[in-house]
């Protein structure tokens, strides 16, 4: 144990925090690299395709959603077929190269139709990844009195990854903070550009994870049981009593998601709006990240003694005034607050539900299990966008921000209502009857 977390689920915090680093690059990268010219649209721009003309800005949001559809739909595949096989280390393993080389082909590629082929490969790549870390950090836990903490201490790393690397991509990229246009290096003499740079360090992060990931992690003995166990998805309780818990909250974790991912869609009317600058945007659209960097790990461990369901329930309490209140504030500091507070709503959810649905999975399968909420949070960030620009161009400013207010309104109460307890007391004894 190190920090009174195992050191297992240290290493795979450090290797999910590098991934999401490099992953978080290509968010910035990308768009700047296609706008760049060094990617040929030409053809494509311009063309129809189902009703809809091609412009630059759709043919980047289409590499951007790629990513995270095929993340998100391939999940509760690679976590069934991880929970069949036992062996998470190896799918952990296959999605970080995937990932690399799809990183390390973007500067020798010059067609749109490749550069989107490279971002599909890397989606794919994190399917297999992302749910057979989470069923490992599930599996490590030796009892349930750990699993929230444990959580808690894997998002935080990964949210500094990812937090953090949109910010280090435009120092590569441009040279310094305050510096325009893209930068060349002088690499052993030979010139190495600013997006050249970035792609290196997006590779530089799946090879580091890979190589914690290798040395320094093996398949819990859990995880070969696993290929004996009822691995469906179930939708109705199990005792035929409404939802099923799991996927209750993959519903909720959907939706609070989206809420998340509205904001960043309107950047250009939140700062005619606020009249701020751009840094300001760019510290509210942080502040969900910061604040659950900061809360993750001690609303897990309080998960662990108090229960999960509380704090899921007063998460999507707190996750319906602080969305509808971006869509009504005119000063950047409140827009600056509701942003944080919805990071701690956001905090308040995830790490618990994540150890809720850990507690449930004992019988039925970590990587299936776990995958259901992993899957929804992708979905719901690639959904937000969309549905952001859409709600914006039918009702005006506030629309997506009371949408998605009522979105948390149905989340919470599904949860109040069809979501039960695991933890029946103090020291996270298993209720035999979670369901009841």
């Amino acid at each position: 144990m190190v920090l009174g977390t195992d050191s297992r689920v240290l290493t795979l915090a450090f290797a999910r925090m590098a991934d999401a680093l490099g992953n978080s690059f290509l968010i910035i990268v990308l768009p700047l690299y296609i706008a760049s010219g060094q990617v040929t649209l030409t053809g494509i721009v311009g063309t129809e395709l189902f009703g809809f003309v091609l412009r630059e800005e759709t043919l980047i949001g289409l590499v951007l959603s790629l990513f995270g559809l095929l993340n998100s739909f391939g999940q509760p595949f690679t976590g069934r077929l991880s929970d069949r096989t036992g062996r998470r280390r190896a799918f952990v393993l296959i999605g970080l190269v995937l990932f690399a080389i799809g990183s390390a082909a973007y500067p020798f590629l010059s067609s749109y139709w490749a550069v989107l082929g490279a971002r599909a490969f890397q989606g794919v790549g994190a399917a297999f990844t992302i749910p057979a870390t989470i069923a490992l950090v599930n599996d490590y836990a030796e009892s349930d009195s750990e699993r929230g903490g444990n959580f808690g201490v894997f998002n935080t790393f990964r949210l500094i990854g990812f937090g953090f690397g949109p910010i280090v991509a435009g120092i590569v990229i441009t040279g310094g903070l305050a510096a325009e246009g893209v930068v060349t290096y002088d690499l052993l003499g030979t010139a190495l550009s600013g997006f050249n740079a970035a792609f290196a360090i997006a590779v530089g992060g799946a090879l580091v994870s890979l190589a914690l990931v290798a040395l320094l992690i093996t398949d819990p003995p859990v995880a070969a049981d696993a290929a004996s166990k009822n691995l469906s998805i179930a939708v109705r309780d199990p005792d035929g009593q409404g939802l099923d818990s799991v996927f209750v909250l993959g519903v909720g974790t959907f939706l609070m998601a989206t809420t998340i991912a509205l904001f960043a869609t309107l950047e250009g009317p939140i700062r005619m709006r606020l009249d701020e600058s751009t840094f300001m945007f760019s510290v509210q659209f942080a502040a969900v990240v910061i604040a659950n960097v900061l809360l993750q790990v001690p609303i897990g461990r309080a998960s662990d003694r108090i229960g999960r369901r509380p704090f899921v329930v007063a998460g999507f309490v707190v996750l319906v005034p602080s969305v509808f209140a971006q869509g009504v504030v005119t000063d950047p500091w409140l827009m600056l607050a509701a942003r944080f507070v919805q990071g701690i709503a956001v905090a308040l959810v995830f790490a618990p539900s994540l150890a809720l649905a850990g507690d449930l999975a004992g019988e039925r399968g970590s990587g299936t299990t776990l995958s259901v909420l992993t899957m929804a949070f992708g979905l719901g960030v690639a959904v937000g966008p969309l549905a952001s620009g859409v709600l914006f161009n039918l009702g005006g400013f506030s629309t997506p921000f009371t949408v998605g207010a009522g979105l948390a309104v149905v989340a919470l109460v599904l949860t109040y209502t069809q979501v039960s307890e695991t933890l029946t007391d103090a020291d996270g004894g298993l209720d035999p009857n979670p369901q009841d």
